[in-house]
């Protein structure tokens, strides 16, 4: 009973396929070896993806640098979490809180895939206290944007 439910299952298996228009066999060689049956393609959606991990805490204090009372300098770590080989750029733009000669540097400036973690350093050079009333308190002088690119 049970071979001949088996036989019926593997007939009606076969008639289905047939029908579908897969590749089918009747005759096996002598020998039992693996015939290809068929193919299957696989395929995939390509994205890239990119991350600057905990990116709400990043900050970068200026404090006034001890040998010239007109620079300030600060930077701050960046962790970059991505899944392919960058280089990143980065500008800054003043907000007009506090005038002079604003500059950013990042190092480095290319990362592969994984985790690279990345030095980013705001310089305000001549700066202009007069604007500001003494004694202010994290104040925003400027904005630093990173810019990313696949390599």
């Amino acid at each position: 009973m049970k071979r001949s439910v088996v036989v019926g299952a593997v007939a009606a298996l076969l008639a289905a396929v047939v029908q579908a228009g897969e590749i089918k066999t009747h005759d096996w060689p002598t020998q039992f070896v693996p015939l290809e049956i068929t193919s299957i393609p696989v395929v995939m959606d390509i994205g890239y993806y990119i991350r600057i991990k905990d990116q709400d805490k990043l900050r970068i204090k200026l404090v006034q640098d001890e040998l010239n009372i007109h620079t300030f300098k600060g930077c701050v770590d960046m962790v970059v979490e991505s899944n392919f080989n960058f280089v990143l750029s980065a500008s800054i733009t003043k907000t007009g809180a506090v005038a002079g000669d604003y500059s950013v540097t990042i190092d480095p400036t290319t990362g592969q895939s994984g985790s690279t973690t990345v030095k980013v350093c705001a310089e305000l050079k001549n700066a202009e206290l007069t604007g500001q009333l003494a004694g202010t308190k994290d104040v925003q002088v400027a904005t630093v944007k990173i810019k990313v690119k696949p390599t």
